[in-house]
């Protein structure tokens, strides 16, 4: 197979920038900027500053009246200059604001205050992906956030600053240590698969990979493999648009499925040569502890638990109460293991600048982040990225470059301390001993920090790049195509040396192991596309036809490696006795489309969006490898008519749309429906011998998802209360899941379609207000709240398969099976559960029936932005309302040697008490002990996580200009997750992954300077 190296990739798109440059520069042109240079100077400067009364305005457009060909842009200090005659008139135009005309009047210095328009925000072009739409034109439903929010987020990861702002988007973290990751849902989950539900992310145009890298072996400290996307600087994106419907996801076809996210980066501005510097310096420390007994409550509860269980003596290994531990030692360990403060600190610098034809931006930042676990532990980024435009002085040759390249060092240890420092007695002995050596106190218990001696490492290099080329021909047609590369490298390793162990055992180097994993992903796409568009009376109609060519190969090496001469060796798997290949393989996929959309709209009122799509895909069996899909989306800005007419008169805007169409799914792996082999690792004869892992099945096709969506959009009183409220139904068929075989096959089961369907739908509402917009003040409101159903429609054959615990016809996929807890037995002390099918006997198959949801019943947030002079305050509220499990269900058996929440407190001692909690045993009864691991396995230990949290706060100073010429400069401080407020008796009522470390409180102060 032929590779493609980097630096070809990187040669490639540099010469496609120097041909862009030499078409769009000829001597007839250098002619005519002669004469118009001839006519400036024939004029006079003119030249001032554009503010909103209190900032600056960059990129706003000023231009002379009656000459359109005579104009300027203001730069990032608000400033402008252009040529003019004393009588002319400057038309100063900016989206948001109201346009403005002001007579030069012989003046030479003109400053010039725009008053904000909030109606003008229905112009604002939204990106759709292949070609951008008016908000008020939109067909589909299309959620966004842009720079200005995504930063005031003190985050590293682009998904973070997506939390509690969109409609429709549910993202969860799954750790709060650096360099984690999120799962992301967009209108809920369609597959059946949980990699199946993954949404399509687009980088400047390129897809982006989302599969996370790493393998499971060696991803001990993190509860998921690492997420690429924390390659992404937050800094460097100017706004992420997601598409959620049938009419906006369509034109992807098979990668639109489950919504896509589009990420587009920062571009350079017209005016002088602009710099931005941004450092901030902060901390970060765990948001909630777990309410944990104290000494003196543990050791009662572990006295009592062996007095329950008939012992008169302690055993010899009870050494929180038989006298070998300090009874009046109390270390809350959470804090001690856990409670560090991680200190944060980044640096963000960019220079752009340009003129009407070429403008660029080059982007720097570095950051740096340390854990709250004891030790010299951190996570650092940097990355650097290029943007460069250009359109040729004729208006028709243009070309867009865009690169960026992202380094992460991260040094994490190998196990996650968060529970052992909730289930350690609290009596436990000193970490260290008088010589400051860990502290093994005779061996009588495992020192926690030991654990830190085994480390988490991982180095990821990633670079993307693209460039558009585009050129107008005649008769309103434009020729446009795009090229992407992306190259991906991740190596990690996670080691568990003889250190970790008490030196008591005796184990040397020898039982040190390491895992290694090393990972690369290389892919290309090329996508021509025709533009075409044109007026017919009062229509208009737009036509856009494309194709796009992708591949994508990957490799991954997974080894183990076990037993060294010296742990310094560790890293050298040539030093180990045995080393394992665990994994080895490379896949390659290929994807091939053709695309169009045509969209026609009647008297700026009425407008018809039609989208199609033929994918091609490897993935898919000889007679399956194509399928179509397509939609189509209107809508019907009803608020014309009404103005129109001069009524009503509180009606600024209105618009009902809908959409329906159908989109695939191909997120199953390569080679699914082939018959594949792979090395047995077990020599015969010499001679490593190959293993068949997976049947062919020629039958193998597409994943469809069916979408409709009906939603209208209300502006009142001039668009200050801006209401948009939705409902979609979206159905999932020919699911892509193993069907069980027979045992007698050799296979578990075969790669197949199988006819389930799964169905969400649900309600999205989002709430716009302005509720004061004056010369120095302005509060402005957003919320947004999400109400979204899940539903197994069908599953042919479901009880007699091997899924039948998993899933119940007509509930959401995401639901348990548990005991149903009908209270305690006063007489005994033991927990009850309802026996389901009356045989008076409890079992799992047969009694485990009671259906949890752990869906999210709604979700959503509140944001107020607010500015007075040259202070702004924002602050965003997340809310959600779910189900989750409480600490019984991770901190074991109470009476056991595990600490306990000190709601356990309240446990049943004599007959006729009512606990709510058993009995206290060490284990020894049996009775007791079975009771709890049924309790642990029933609804009593789901409990309602539903919270409130203040996700975000930003508040920022801009000096007035006077203080410092020349220089615009902002104070801020910035802070995340800063308060929870729930009645969770847990750590934390967003994690889904039990026992790992909470989300960080962040805070950081920061200062910008822009000169």
């Amino acid at each position: 197979m032929k590779k493609i190296s980097l630096n070809k990739g990187r040669l490639a798109f540099w010469y496609l920038i120097i041909i862009g440059f030499s078409l769009s520069y000829t001597p007839a042109q250098a002619s005519t900027i002669l004469r118009q240079n001839q006519y400036q100077q024939q004029q006079n400067q003119i030249s001032g500053t554009i503010t909103d009364g209190t900032n600056p305005l960059p990129g706003v457009t000023i231009s002379i009246k009656g000459k359109a060909t005579t104009g300027t842009i203001s730069d990032f200090n608000g400033q402008y200059r252009l040529t003019a005659s004393p009588n002319d008139t400057l038309v100063v135009a900016f989206l948001g604001f109201k346009t403005t005309t002001v007579s030069i009047s012989g003046r030479k210095i003109i400053n010039i205050q725009l008053q904000e328009d909030i109606t003008t925000l229905q112009e604002v072009r939204v990106n759709a992906g292949y070609y951008s739409v008016k908000e008020k034109e939109r067909t589909g439903s299309i959620a966004s956030i842009t720079a200005a929010t995504i930063e005031k987020q003190p985050v590293t990861n682009v998904l973070a600053a997506m939390q509690g702002r969109m409609a429709g988007v549910s993202i969860t973290q799954t750790t709060g240590v650096a360099g984690g990751g999120f799962d992301i849902q967009i209108r809920g989950q369609n597959s059946l698969r949980p990699d199946g539900n993954r949404p399509l992310y687009i980088i400047n145009g390129v897809p982006y990979a989302s599969d996370p890298i790493g393998f499971n072996a060696s991803a001990t400290i993190m509860p998921t493999l690492t997420s690429p996307l924390n390659n992404l600087n937050p800094g460097d994106i100017e706004s992420i648009e997601v598409l959620k419907d049938a009419d906006a996801t369509a034109i992807y076809g098979s990668r639109g499925a489950n919504g896509v996210v589009l990420i587009t980066t920062k571009k350079g501005k017209a005016g002088k040569t602009s710099y931005t510097a941004h450092y901030s310096h902060g901390f970060g420390k765990v948001t909630r502890f777990m309410d944990l007994m104290n000494t003196d409550q543990y050791v009662q509860m572990r006295k009592e638990a062996y007095a329950n269980d008939g012992y008169t003596k302690y055993p010899a290994s009870a050494y929180e109460v038989n006298g070998t531990w300090d009874q009046t030692r109390n270390t809350n360990w959470q804090k001690e293991l856990t409670g560090g403060s991680s200190t944060i600190t980044n640096l963000q610098t960019s220079v752009s600048g340009g003129d009407e034809q070429t403008q660029f931006i080059i982007n720097g930042n570095y950051g740096k982040e340390t854990t709250v676990f004891p030790g010299d532990f951190g996570y650092k980024k940097g990355n650097v990225r290029i943007n460069l435009n250009h359109l040729a002085t004729d208006k028709k040759f243009g070309i867009t470059f865009s690169s960026g390249y992202t380094v992460q060092d991260n040094n994490q240890p190998s196990t996650d301390l968060t529970t052992i420092s909730r289930k350690l007695a609290p009596n436990a002995p000193a970490l260290y001993d008088t010589e400051g050596q860990l502290n093994w106190e005779n061996s009588t218990w495992e020192n926690p920090l030991s654990n830190l001696n085994g480390k988490s490492l991982s180095k990821t290099y990633d670079f993307v790049a693209n460039s558009i080329l585009s050129y107008a021909l005649p008769y309103h047609l434009e020729l446009k195509s795009s090229f992407g590369f992306t190259d991906l490298k991740h190596t990690e390793s996670s080691t568990f040396p003889s250190t970790i162990y008490d030196p008591a055992y005796g184990l040397d180097s020898a039982f040190s192991s390491i895992f290694t994993t090393t990972t690369s992903r290389q892919s290309w796409i090329v996508e021509p596309q025709l533009n075409w568009h044109t007026d017919i009376g009062r229509g208009k109609i737009a036509v856009l036809v494309g194709s796009t060519f992708n591949q994508l190969t990957g490799q991954q090496l997974v080894l183990s490696g076990e037993g060294f001469t010296s742990n310094s060796l560790i890293y050298d798997l040539a030093s180990a006795s045995t080393v394992s290949i665990m994994s080895s393989g490379s896949t390659e996929y290929k994807y091939q489309a053709f695309f169009g959309r045509a969209n026609f709209s009647w008297k700026d009122q009425y407008f018809v969006n039609v989208t199609g799509r033929r994918d091609g895909s490897s993935r898919f069996g000889p007679g399956n490898k194509f399928a179509n899909f397509g939609a189509v989306g209107a809508a019907w800005l009803f608020s014309k008519s009404f103005i129109d007419n001069g009524s009503p008169s509180f009606l600024s805007f209105g618009k009902l749309r809908a959409s329906y169409g159908t989109t695939g799914n191909d997120q199953i792996g390569d080679y699914q429906y082939l018959d594949t082999y792979s090395s047995s690792g077990n020599p015969y004869q010499g001679v490593v011998g190959l293993e068949p892992t997976r049947l062919f099945n020629p039958d193998f096709g597409w994943e469809s998802n069916k979408k409709f969506e009906i939603a209208t959009e209300l502006g009142l009183f001039n668009d200050r209360i801006f209401l948009t409220a939705g409902w979609f139904r979206n159905t999932s068929s020919s699911q892509l899941v193993g069907i069980p075989l027979p045992g007698t096959t050799g296979f578990n089961s075969i790669q197949a379609n199988l006819d389930a369907s799964v169905q969400n739908d649900g309600i999205e509402l989002t709430l716009r207000t302005v509720n004061f917009q004056k010369k120095n003040f302005g509060w402005s409101t957003n919320f947004n709240i999400s109400i979204l159903n899940n539903k197994l429609l069908r599953f042919p054959d479901l009880e007699s398969s091997t899924y039948s615990n998993k899933y119940v016809i007509g509930s959401p996929l995401n639901i348990v099976k548990v005991y149903h807890f009908t209270g305690l037995d006063p007489a005994t002390g033991l927990y009850q559960f309802e026996d389901f099918n009356g045989d008076g006997q409890l079992s799992a198959k047969d009694d485990k029936q009671y259906l949890i949801d752990l869906n999210p019943e709604f979700y959503g947030g509140l944001q107020n932005q607010l500015h007075y002079k040259g202070i702004q305050l924002d602050f965003l509220f997340q809310f959600v309302k779910q189900l989750n499990y409480n600490s019984a269900s991770t901190l074991g058996l109470p009476g056991s040697r595990n600490n306990q929440t000190t709601d356990v407190l309240a446990r049943w001692q004599n007959p006729g008490d009512t606990g709510p909690f058993q009995q206290y045993s060490t284990g020894a009864n049996a009775a007791v002990a079975n009771a709890y691991t049924k309790y642990r396995d029933s609804d009593a230990t789901i409990t309602d996580a539903s919270y409130i949290r203040l996700k975000n706060v930003a508040l920022s100073y801009q000096l007035p200009p006077s203080w410092l010429k020349g220089v615009e400069c902002k104070l801020n401080i910035q802070a995340q997750n800063v308060l929870t407020l729930t009645s969770y008796r847990g750590a934390d009522p967003e994690f889904k992954t039990r026992g790992v470390l909470p989300p960080l409180k962040i805070i950081t102060t920061g200062i910008e300077f822009i000169f």
